[in-house]
């Protein structure tokens, strides 16, 4: 009787063992999976950080590698001089070669809105990457009445590609505010022609872009036959190359910070004529998105709502990221 009770209790024990050994094979897998899923959470966190961090600096660094050059050696006054004497422009463009829209169309301009003012090439890696972080915040404010936009069309980089890319996409977009009505279209087809899978690489890995591949995407924006078979010209070329040569002489457009303290680089962007510092939003950890709104004073919630305004008005600076001033 004695030998049955131990063989039980041996029974009991491995069983126990078993049961124990099993519960904590149990509880180890489900630390180890909780283990993994916070370690999937900060990893996503780490990720998107990542992301935003090397947008703001990949932005950074294509504005510092790709300065505007301000030969030649003329002076400022020279260059607007010899812009004005251009025979050929855009009928909508203004003395310092902008294209004003707003909510009511070309060359005009919402009362007490700010202007926004954006200089870009079309090849300019920073101008593309400004374009699809920012446009459609822009656009769906300027369709409110909350800001006004002010477009300069700049070809200095035609040096970068082997066919003038840059010269060829500026006639075309030229072409269609001269003979496009609908400022959508113009707004729609810069979209097109900056999107990550159109805008092409600048440099050795420049691969060459056909006229009829720009006149695609200006048809896929709403732009009509005609005018779509009107997009390969050089009429506007010695008008780019005048702008090319005073803009970048234009010392409120130059840099305040980074290693192009003190000089043009695309793209630039100006609220109310005042340069708009992209720097600090690294510093501040802002999307540009984000930093925009902050800089005019407008909450995300209010962009398109025609009942809200930007807090600085037709008149006011660009608030500070970092100061908040």
């Amino acid at each position: 009787m004695a030998q049955n009770d131990k063989k039980i209790e041996k029974r009991q024990s491995r069983a126990e063992r078993r049961a124990a050994q099993e519960a904590a094979e149990k509880a180890a897998a489900e630390q180890a999976a909780k283990e993994r899923k916070q370690q999937t959470i900060i990893g996503g966190i780490v990720i998107a950080i990542i992301v935003v961090l090397v947008a703001i600096a990949g932005f950074a660094i294509w504005r510092a590698t790709h300065p505007v050059s301000a030969t030649p050696k003329i002076s400022a006054e020279e260059a607007y001089s010899q812009l004005q004497e251009v025979e050929t422009k855009p009928r909508y463009a203004d003395d310092q070669g902008g294209i004003a829209i707003s909510k009511d169309g070309y060359g005009t301009a919402v009362d007490g809105a700010p202007t926004v003012s954006i200089y870009m090439d079309f090849l300019c890696p920073g101008c593309g990457s400004l374009n699809r972080q920012l446009d459609p915040t822009l656009v769906s404010m300027m369709e409110a009445g909350q800001l006004n936009l002010d477009l300069h069309f700049m070809a200095f980089m035609d040096r970068y590609s082997t066919d003038d890319y840059s010269s060829r996409a500026a006639n075309a977009a030229l072409t269609i505010v001269d003979n496009d009505d609908d400022p959508s279209h113009l707004l729609t087809f810069l979209s097109n022609m900056y999107a990550d899978d159109f805008q092409p690489e600048e440099g050795s890995a420049y691969e060459s872009v056909s006229d009829e591949q720009i006149r695609e995407q200006a048809l896929a924006a709403g732009v009509s036959e005609d005018v779509a078979d009107m997009l390969v010209t050089d009429a506007y070329s010695p008008w780019l190359d005048a702008v090319d040569t005073y803009t970048p002489k234009r010392e409120e457009l130059f840099n305040v910070t980074g290693s192009l303290k003190g000089s043009m680089s695309t793209p630039t962007v100006t609220i109310n004529g005042h340069f708009w510092d992209i720097n600090q939003l690294a510093f501040a950890d802002m999307t540009m998105v984000d930093g925009f709104l902050t800089s005019v004073g407008l909450d995300a919630d209010e962009v398109g709502q025609e009942s809200a305004m930007p807090s600085i008005g037709a008149d006011g600076d660009p608030i500070s990221l970092t100061t908040g001033e």
